[in-house]
């Protein structure tokens, strides 16, 4: 009996050991650089190891501002089932729309305040244009997980208490891939935490639009 007993404490030893090993938590700062090097802001780092996000009766309704013909901020994170609301705070109209996958849907001609905000059911990259101003183009990412960070100025996503080894994705506007594919990515302890993103060597191609017939005025 002393014997199993003596057994049973070294085998509970080894599994702590092996846990402790394979589950480390400490605080990480990414930093995500392009191809050359340079620090990459705007890149999307998610967590897709974790359970799900809040109820979407529980977030709050997100804002995409149309101001002096841009798109406002250009980058929009939300959660799977988070609404957004378009103001057009320009003194001209805009047509906002996206053919995105994640979410196809058109703001016809308006100012001001539209009807109501757009529910994003679904997890994705939604592109968002204005049918009037080609040079208009902002990005919503949905994402599944809660846990979903944008770098900064000097690319660094800073990742508070996160147990490794962790999977990530990872992604952004101009990356080479297509525009709906994210990187997947295995964060493990003592990995290097510089993460490269290769990007477009040219300018995105105009995108294909309704066409001239609602512009009119509008174009000013």
């Amino acid at each position: 009996m002393k014997l199993q007993k003596m057994a049973t404490q070294s085998i509970v030893t080894l599994l702590t050991m092996a846990c402790s090993y394979v589950a480390f938590a400490q605080d990480v700062t990414l930093n995500i650089v392009d191809q050359h090097g340079q620090p990459l802001k705007n890149a999307v780092v998610e967590l897709v190891s974790e359970g799900g996000n809040k109820s979407s009766q529980q977030l709050p309704v997100l804002i995409m501002d149309q101001v002096d013909k841009q798109f406002s901020p250009t980058l929009l994170i939300a959660q799977q089932g988070q609404q957004v609301n378009f103001p057009n705070s320009d003194n001209i109209r805009h047509h906002v729309y996206s053919f995105s996958q994640a979410k196809p849907f058109q703001l016809k001609l308006y100012s001001g305040q539209p009807e109501s905000p757009i529910t994003f059911e679904n997890q994705g990259v939604v592109v968002l244009g204005c049918n009037i101003h080609d040079s208009m183009l902002g990005y919503i990412y949905v994402a599944k997980s809660s846990h979903v960070y944008q770098s900064d100025e000097l690319g660094n996503v800073p990742l508070n208490g996160l147990t490794l080894p962790v999977k990530l994705s990872l992604w952004h506007s101009l990356q080479k891939n297509t525009l709906e594919e994210k990187q997947p990515l295995m964060l493990a302890v003592n990995a290097p935490h510089s993460l490269q993103v290769t990007l477009q060597t040219t300018e995105p191609k105009p995108r294909n639009t309704f066409g001239s017939k609602f512009k009119g005025g509008n174009d000013k």
